[in-house]
């Protein structure tokens, strides 16, 4: 076994252990469904939290994980619309959480702030949560999106809670598609659910498989890995005060 071929098994391992976790301790607001083939793409549902603009919303994500995971950072892409500062266009997340830990002070983030190997998915569900309803407009991956959540704050513009509350209305209707049941008061939220053991899937998992993995293509990434968002676009004078706990 070739040394990357060996990172990629425990990388797998990893992947394993925190979807145990997460089954057994699931994150609120969260439903995460995992294909067994391939344990290094994860799909994710986020439901808006109760009494914010995101209320009764169902989001959806992909997550995808590198070869030698956790020492690098997965990426996240929202797959349905979400209008939002950290968010690109794109459906790219930009938040620090997801980026690498090196010395970039033109980005305006600390490298405590970055991804570090202690960090798991939970954690970076969690700090969705916060992102959403306390966007870091300091360094907007969405400058348009900052402006409007900017001024709709200084209550100067209705249009960004306009927006947000039509997507809301149109991921709803994803929602019923599939017949996922989306929380909107926080006692549903907060409920804690028990989804169905995977033990068969996991235990019949061979780690000394690569999936498919393309390595030269991971190579290729790290070459062009990009770290930071819209930094040139810093604003210090003006930001939400919410970094990403």
């Amino acid at each position: 076994m070739d040394s990357k071929a060996s990172t990629s098994s425990g990388a797998l391992r990893a992947l394993s252990m925190e979807l145990k976790n997460l089954q057994s301790q699931p994150v609120e607001g969260f439903t995460i469904d995992v294909n067994e083939e391939n344990l290094f793409v994860w799909s994710v549902g986020i439901y808006g939290p109760p009494k914010t603009l995101y209320q009764g919303g169902y989001f959806k994500a992909t997550i995808r994980f590198p070869s030698n995971y956790p020492y690098s950072p997965p990426s996240m892409k929202f797959t349905t619309k979400v209008w939002h500062p950290n968010v690109y266009e794109n459906g790219d997340l930009c938040i620090s959480i997801l980026h690498a830990p090196i010395d970039d002070p033109q980005s305006g983030e600390l490298p405590c702030e970055r991804w570090n190997p202690t960090q798991s998915v939970r954690t970076i569900l969690l700090s969705v949560i916060s992102l959403l309803n306390e966007p870091n407009t300091s360094s907007p991956a969405n400058v348009d999106a900052s402006v409007m959540y900017r001024k709709w704050k200084e209550d100067t513009d209705p249009e960004y809670a306009k927006i947000v509350k039509k997507q809301v209305e149109e991921s709803k209707k994803v929602a019923q598609k599939e017949g996922v049941s989306v929380p909107e008061t926080i006692e549903e939220y907060c409920v804690k659910w028990a989804p169905p053991q995977q033990d068969d899937v996991l235990d019949g998992i061979d780690f000394n498989d690569d999936f498919g993995y393309d390595y030269d293509d991971d190579d290729d990434d790290d070459e062009e890995e990009e770290d930071g968002c819209g930094s040139d676009y810093a604003d210090d004078d003006e930001d939400s005060g919410q970094g990403e706990n």
